[in-house]
């Protein structure tokens, strides 16, 4: 049911049930405790109750043990299927292939630097990456305020490798959604590059994106 909630989307304990494969009165059941040990939220809505994951920080966790759960292999072969491999949401921000890519992207770029030396996982922006995150149109200080780690490391389940979260990979998939770079897939997780973002982001970050992953704008 955690899974199912990875698309940062909130469902009803019917949906979950149904994505668990257990009955409703199993699925309360462990909503109830995942509440209580807060690693989901409830909102009720008219006559609804929706649950949603507690916050970013969760979805870190997740996608951290989906690389335990796949077992220790001596060649990495993912096995996820092609399109979500490629672009997806881990909650609010971009995983995947592209998420990976945009990270090591902004590394390399110096836009980002590590917090504290001790602690290469927690990131800082650089002034450059200041002044570049906010051409792009980032409140940074908004983003700033959150309560939240601001920007951080997370292992991406399919390629084993980081991508950008925290609340500046928030906001950077806000801005590729606005600037039309990406497009969500309705009943998934799946993001799609669009014939502008296949056009952009190579030239704004230099990332290599595949034509195959690309939709018309």
């Amino acid at each position: 049911m955690l899974f199912g909630l990875l698309d940062g989307r909130a469902r009803t304990s019917t949906e979950l049930a149904l994505i668990a494969g257990v009955s409703p009165s199993t699925a309360s059941v462990h909503l109830s405790r995942l509440k209580a040990v807060r690693l989901v939220n409830v909102l009720a809505q008219g006559k609804y109750r929706y649950f949603g994951l507690a916050g970013a920080d969760v979805a870190a966790i997740l996608e951290a043990l989906s690389v335990l759960t796949a077992g220790p292999r001596h060649t990495f072969e993912p096995s996820t299927p092609v399109d979500l491999r490629f672009a997806r949401t881990c909650y609010d921000h971009i995983a995947g292939t592209l998420g990976v890519s945009l990270h090591y992207r902004f590394l390399s770029l110096g836009w980002l630097k590590a917090k504290r030396p001790s602690n290469s996982y927690e990131y800082d922006l650089t002034p450059s990456g200041t002044k570049s995150f906010v051409a792009l149109g980032m409140d940074l200080e908004a983003f700033c305020a959150l309560r939240r780690r601001f920007a951080f490391a997370c292992l991406d389940w399919s390629e084993r490798r980081f991508h950008l979260g925290g609340a500046l990979g928030a906001a950077f998939l806000a801005v590729a959604l606005k600037r039309r770079w990406v497009i969500r897939n309705l009943n998934n997780r799946v993001l799609t590059v669009t014939q502008l973002g296949q056009r952009e982001m190579p030239t704004q970050f230099g990332v290599k994106l595949l034509a195959a992953h690309t939709s018309s704008d």
